[in-house]
C-alpha cells in the first residue's frame, strides 16, 4: 500500500496546525486526518467522531505501529514541506506518490 497523495490544509486553532487529505494506491481516500502540536512535537491524529459521552472514537486508524508510523512520516514530511515553500501556508498543498521506500 502506498500513500499516493497528501493534501494539507492548514489552520491555526489551538493546538490544530492542519487537517488532511490522503489517497492510498491511487483509490481511497481518508479525510480529516489533523496535525497536531503536542508537548513532544508534531504528531498526527486520525480521524474520530465525538460520541454522547463527550469521548472520541477513531473512524479509520491503522492496525500497527508500523502502518501509523509510515502515514505520520508522509503526512508530517509534506506538513514540513508546505512550511518551507515559498508559498507557505496556502492550502490545498500536495506532494503526488509517496511511496514507502521499502
Amino acid at each position: 500500500m502506498d500513500i499516493t497523495d497528501v493534501k494539507i490544509f492548514p489552520v491555526e486553532e489551538d493546538k490544530l496546525r492542519a487537517y488532511v487529505t490522503i489517497t492510498l494506491d491511487h483509490c481511497f481516500v481518508v479525510r480529516d486526518l489533523k496535525v497536531i502540536s503536542g508537548a513532544a512535537g508534531l504528531f498526527v491524529a486520525m480521524p474520530a467522531k465525538k460520541r454522547k459521552d463527550g469521548s472520541y472514537k477513531d473512524i479509520a486508524h491503522p492496525l500497527n505501529a508500523q502502518t501509523r508510523e509510515r502515514f505520520e512520516k508522509a503526512v508530517l514530511a509534506e506538513y514540513e514541506r508546505m512550511l518551507a515553500s515559498p508559498r507557505g501556508r496556502d492550502a490545498g498543498e500536495r506532494v503526488e506518490a509517496y511511496a514507502d521506500p521499502d
